[in-house]
């Protein structure tokens, strides 16, 4: 993806090649991105040559089936001494280098430097991330996909919600509904029944579903692609105000999404977000939103003062909440894909369910 793109920021910037990596089992993300390829390596991007990747013998097979057709199979020195020594055979010259110094760990820029005397270097990990913000045709197509699983799993995760006895339950079903479709998970689903909804993040335990609201946020990952939606539905028997809570917060979810346009400033959409909900804006304790692509957090941000525009083929959500300390919590979050007409990827239903 985007590698020809990547190859002029290169140049402008007057780098040699771009160097990512991968040691352990979590995947750099700009690599899968450029590259297909989650193994453990490197990928080397040229500024003007071929890119390529260099990986252990053992992922050799798996980097062949990546979009980089160049792979070279690392020999027995150590991790940046090989890159070294394949990076010279390609007579590139490695007087300025970018790296992705989002995912370069210290550790491995001592090594990098043993390998790498008197280079000069530049982080382009926002460079990157700039990139990745606005989706090609292609990419539209597997996130599309893959929210066709994720939307499909969690709704039958809530129609069958009678069945569960345990918050730890829930969560086990929608990570063993991922795994049996050959689906990943983007993040730990989470399911906050009661008063633990009044954490954002609340891991779920092994205790009973408690009565009232339970926050549920949930996403899969396919081809490298994450999807995310949250919905909230009602355990036993709900009061009015409750309902009004849920549809007050659920109405200025819609509007937000309704006016959303192109060239929109995201600071300026989580300000509106935050007058709309008026005494309540004290209990709206996160961003409005977060792009997402091939990690789950990505640009644009929708959060205060965030400078930056909405534009055409990103995918983002659009998740206001309410949450009162040891009472409850309420988030309703969409992901959306910003075309000349707005386009909802989470299908499941908002309307409040009680069960």
């Amino acid at each position: 993806m985007k590698i020809r793109e990547l190859q002029r920021i290169l140049d402008k910037n007057k780098l040699d090649f771009a160097l990512f990596y991968n040691l352990g089992m979590e995947t750099n993300p700009n690599m899968i991105y450029f590259s297909g390829y989650s193994g453990l390596g490197a990928l080397i991007i040229s500024k003007n040559k071929k890119s390529f990747l260099i990986v252990p013998e053992m992922e050799f097979e798996k980097a062949k089936n990546s979009m980089i057709k160049k792979v070279y199979s690392m020999d027995k020195k150590k991790f940046f001494e090989s890159i070294y020594s394949i990076i010279k055979k390609n007579k590139i010259k490695s007087k300025k280098i970018g790296i992705d110094n989002n995912n370069f760990t210290l550790n491995s820029y001592k090594h990098f430097k043993k390998q790498f005397r008197g280079v000069k270097i530049k982080g382009i990990s926002l460079d990157c991330l700039k990139l990745r913000q606005i989706k090609t045709e292609k990419e539209v197509q597997i996130i599309k996909k893959a929210f066709n699983y994720g939307n499909k799993i969690l709704s039958k995760t809530i129609i069958d919600f009678k069945d569960f006895k345990t918050e730890s339950e829930v969560a086990g079903f929608l990570e063993y509904e991922s795994k049996k479709l050959g689906l990943g998970i983007s993040f730990s689903p989470i399911v906050a029944s009661g008063s633990n909804g009044s954490m954002p993040h609340y891991e779920p335990r092994n205790v009973k579903l408690k009565k009232g609201f339970c926050v549920i946020d949930f996403g899969i990952k396919y081809k490298g692609y994450n999807t995310d939606c949250t919905r909230t539905i009602y355990l036993g028997k709900i009061n009015n105000k409750e309902k009004q809570i849920y549809n007050f917060l659920l109405d200025i979810q819609r509007n937000i999404i309704k006016n959303i346009k192109i060239d929109g400033n995201c600071g300026k959409i989580y300000g509106n977000c935050v007058k709309d909900l008026k005494n309540y804006s004290r209990y709206f304790i996160h961003g409005l939103g977060h792009g997402i692509g091939v990690e789950i957090h990505e640009l644009p941000n929708l959060t205060l003062n965030s400078k930056d525009k909405i534009r055409e083929n990103m995918v983002f959500t659009i998740e206001p909440g309410i949450y009162i300390p040891k009472r409850f919590g309420i988030r309703i979050e969409d992901t959306v894909l910003m075309r000349k007409k707005l386009d909802i990827l989470t299908k499941v239903s908002k309307d409040l369910l009680i069960i």
